[in-house]
């Protein structure tokens, strides 16, 4: 018997700190960015499969040019997220924004401004319509958050 991979993702990096420095210092390695698009098409090749039940309207990120849906779950105070995308660079994005905020607390989150996006250069290099898909998908998360933050 097998045991079913979750959908939610699993940060590798301790804090969302570790995890925007980790990108940085990835992204840096490349010299142009066809070469970072390419690493992050890659990066959403790794996300886990996304339940198929879950690719409705409910959880659907208004705003964004292409489909993203995301899903959130809480235990024991900490949020983890499952999302997928279907174009390619969306994928990409969504599991750079899940690999800094899943897997952390609520307050985390709140205090993680997603400004990081536009400081490792991710919102310059994107069209209009793309930056404001992660904008949105940043806003989820963050809506996500509150939400629990809220609730206590």
């Amino acid at each position: 018997m097998s045991a079913q991979k979750t959908p939610f993702i699993v940060p590798e990096e301790p804090s969302a700190a570790a995890a925007i420095a980790a990108i940085g210092d990835e992204l840096a390695v490349f010299d142009d960015w066809m070469e970072r698009y390419q690493y992050i098409i890659e990066l959403g090749r790794t996300l886990p499969p996304f339940p198929a039940e879950w690719a409705d309207d409910a959880h659907r990120v208004p705003g964004c040019q292409s489909q993203v849906w995301l899903e959130s779950t809480v235990d024991r105070g900490v949020i983890s997220f499952a999302g997928a995308s279907d174009a390619a660079i969306v994928s990409g994005l969504v599991a750079l924004l899940l690999r800094v905020y899943s897997g952390r607390s609520a307050e985390e989150i709140l205090s993680t401004d997603p400004v990081f996006l536009k400081e490792l250069g991710l919102l310059e290099a994107l069209s209009a319509n793309r930056g404001n898909g992660i904008a949105s998908m940043a806003k989820a998360v963050q809506r996500a958050a509150s939400s629990v933050a809220a609730s206590g």
